[in-house]
């Protein structure tokens, strides 16, 4: 019972009968509103290159002439291996695959960092983040089995030639085709469905020019060891398997190589490979630098460096290199431009 005077105000003996009746309830108000809070958290901000504020300009500059080359550099390929009779064989239709892969992958990141080079805004929405992360991760987990692909190829091609029509029909290929990307968006959809199952609290600052697992991850409310261990996985089952697949396809090849008896042969046959092969090196050691340690996040400075070269370098080389080191490519190329001139003529 609570005694009270004469005159006390109807409000005041409301209020202690709430804190006298009801403790509980205003101990838990303040834990409830952090709670809530954690979700007010909509938008990251990316650091990118914040750090480096005399130099965006300089950057912005060296990365959109980069960009320009490399949409050039692949949007000929595919044109070229489209217009060419000659290329219409299941190698050089798996490399406008790969261009094409290339040229989304390079639209998903860097646009988006060439914008933040320019404005002084850096943020992102949860929803941004997570679209940009899932097509990020699908790209390049069906770029790893496109490459793994690739690799069957030329081994069937130049440990079978006699079957090769029949093993690598157009109907089979079509079918690969999509296998490799149902399997890398599927790979995508769980690793990103991981990330953001839980809300972010704390700092919306992501240490990276884009949604990249690891950043994004720190960010998060819930216990994230258990998660960043699955991806850690999941990432080495993508990467590692894949080029597991690939060296064995080369250990088959180089292994037939070694049996034809004509020096010319053995070029011809390897010539083939080549520039298959550095793009598979290329690619598989930049992912690997990345996905295959479990503390990717430790050293952002050296995180964005080498994201740098796997979403700037590394599709620009692909062009390069199937352009220059294939010979194929190089004549359809002249013969293209060829008739390109005699019907401006």
């Amino acid at each position: 019972m609570i005694s009270c005077p004469i005159g006390t105000d109807v409000w005041q003996i409301t209020t202690k009968l709430s804190h006298s009746i009801y403790p509980v309830l205003s101990f838990q108000a303040p834990e409830k509103q952090q709670e809530n809070a954690t979700w007010l958290v909509t938008e990251f901000v990316l650091v990118g290159f914040s750090n480096l504020p005399h130099l965006r300009y300089t950057l912005f500059g060296l990365f959109f002439l980069t960009y320009l080359v490399t949409l050039s550099g692949n949007i000929t390929i595919i044109i070229i291996i489209q217009v060419d009779r000659t290329l219409h064989t299941p190698m050089y239709r798996f490399l406008a695959v790969l261009s094409l892969s290339e040229t989304s992958y390079t639209l998903v990141t860097i646009p988006n960092m060439l914008a933040h080079l320019l404005m002084e805004s850096q943020a992102i929405s949860i929803p941004g983040c997570r679209a940009q992360m899932f097509f990020f991760l699908g790209l390049g987990c069906s770029q790893c089995f496109l490459l793994t692909l690739m690799g069957y190829d030329r081994y069937v091609a130049i440990c079978h030639p006699l079957r090769y029509s029949v093993i690598m029909r157009p109907t089979v290929c079509l079918r690969l085709g999509a296998l490799v990307f149902c399997s890398g968006f599927s790979v995508a959809s769980i690793e990103t469905s991981m990330i953001f199952s839980s809300p972010f609290c704390g700092s919306n600052r992501v240490e990276h020019f884009f949604c990249d697992i690891a950043p994004v991850l720190k960010l998060s409310c819930s216990e994230s060891a258990g998660k960043a261990l699955a991806i850690f996985f999941l990432s080495v089952l993508v990467v590692l398997v894949s080029f597991l697949l690939v060296l064995l396809s080369y250990a088959f090849i180089v292994a037939a190589i070694v049996r034809i008896p004509s020096a010319a042969g053995r070029r011809k046959a390897f010539s083939t490979c080549a520039a298959h092969l550095t793009v598979v090196i290329v690619h598989f050691g930049c992912a690997s630098i990345i996905y295959l340690r479990p503390e990717s996040g430790a050293r952002p400075e050296q995180d964005r460096l080498v994201a740098v070269f796997y979403t700037v370098v590394t599709p620009l080389l692909n062009p390069v290199v199937y352009t220059l080191r294939n010979k194929e490519v190089r004549v359809a190329l002249r013969r293209t431009l060829g008739r390109s001139r005699g019907v401006f003529q």
